[in-house]
């Protein structure tokens, strides 16, 4: 069947984002495993007789279904894939920025179910309790991999030799890790960058050079472009300080 005519039934995928589309309906961002991030036009999803405003969930895995043609078919069903708890409140706004940066550095229709995998068992691990800033920060290496932008986390980018756990680096997006020049206080370990490499973080220190590298490397794939959850989390903390 040609892509202009197509109709899938039944796809594990999990909505990104929504918003209102004439007077019941919504335009929907999902990410599939077997068809990558696409638009779906969902009609009668909204008010108190939809019978989808209940299953139209972010963090729940679905089985959605749809049909039509161009970039953006029409949703003809959806339901949840199993029973799943629901996240700790604390985990929301970290679940949001997953969504933020999958919908910001991802290409529609283009099928990536090793990202869909990290995506789903990231909020499995947030739903179970785990620390906040170490999924967050695994998350990201693996999706910079996918995408093709993935860290040399193991050697230094213009001698070719490898890191050292005592030494001290500095990062370039482009071109990789290099040594400090301006000493440890504003540099990243080799220790931390070592464990970043092999996804074991513990500690502060390890967190903070993680979270400055891969800041970085965002950074440079996003070209300019701001990330929001970010922003609210900082407002928050604020907000909360005494």
């Amino acid at each position: 069947m040609s892509r202009s005519t197509r109709r899938v039934a039944l796809t594990p995928g999990y909505l990104l984002h929504h918003r209102p589309w004439r007077d019941t309906s919504r335009i929907l961002e999902v990410l599939t495993r077997e068809h990558g991030r696409l638009t779906l036009f969902a009609r009668g999803v909204r008010g108190p007789k939809a019978k989808l405003a209940a299953v139209l969930r972010p963090f729940q895995l679905l089985l959605l279904s749809w049909s039509g043609r161009g970039e953006a078919p029409q949703l003809t069903g959806a339901e949840r894939a199993a029973t799943a708890a629901a996240l700790p409140h604390g985990s929301l706004l970290a679940a949001f920025y997953l969504n933020e940066l999958v919908l910001k550095l991802t290409t529609r229709h283009d099928a990536l179910p090793e990202l869909f995998d990290h995506y789903h068992d990231t909020l499995e691990e947030l739903r179970g309790g785990a620390p906040l800033e170490p999924a967050l920060r695994v998350f990201e290496k693996r999706l910079l991999r996918v995408l093709g932008y993935g860290l040399d986390l193991a050697t230094e980018a213009r001698s070719g030799l490898p890191l050292e756990p005592d030494a001290y680096y500095d990062f370039h997006p482009g071109v990789g890790l290099v040594p400090a020049r301006g000493g440890a206080a504003r540099a990243l370990c080799g220790h931390s960058l070592l464990n970043l490499a092999r996804e074991s973080l513990r500690g502060e220190r390890e967190l903070e050079d993680a979270r400055r590298v891969l800041r970085a490397a965002l950074g440079a794939c996003l070209e300019g472009r701001p990330l929001t959850t970010p922003l609210v989390a900082r407002a928050m903390k604020r907000g909360a300080a005494p």
